[in-house]
């Protein structure tokens, strides 16, 4: 039987030119035209405050702060998304590879890729590109400063 309740995240849609006004240059190509920023250039790699990771493009949840580390791969890299409906998963067979391709469930934002080979208790690697993310850090979001 076919399930035949409502999406749990609702779908964003937008025209490329509203895409183009709402986003820098970079997180265009990033998050639209499915670009990978230089590996160790995003200062979310390196960041460390608690909070939860969101999409540049539309604000949808993806990732705690709980669940980054450090995997030394040049981008911030997860193990967990916040919720199964936070993000889609894509066959991707560019670059000569097979890769599976992570977007925002919400707006079809383009994040990065998830590979095998992240710790426990996944043993995946969500490595993101920082330029699709933008933090919204714990104390800032509840007030507490």
């Amino acid at each position: 039987m076919a399930d035949t309740s409502p999406p749990k995240v609702q779908k964003i849609q937008k025209t490329d030119a509203e895409w183009r006004k709402e986003l820098t240059p970079e997180q265009y190509y990033i998050t639209r035209q499915h670009g990978t920023e230089r590996p160790f250039s995003s200062p979310l790699n390196v960041e460390k405050r608690e909070g939860m990771y969101v999409c540049v493009a539309c604000g949808n949840p993806l990732f705690k702060s709980d669940t980054k580390y450090e995997s030394g791969s040049g981008w911030p890299s997860f193990w967990q998304p916040i919720s199964p409906d936070a993000v889609t998963e894509h066959e991707d067979s560019s670059m000569l590879m097979h890769r599976i391709e992570i977007r925002c469930g919400q707006c079809d934002a383009h994040l990065g890729h998830v590979f095998p080979d992240g710790p426990q208790p996944t043993g995946l690697r969500y490595c993101m590109n920082g330029t699709a993310l933008k933090l919204m850090p714990k104390d800032e979001a509840s007030g507490d400063k």
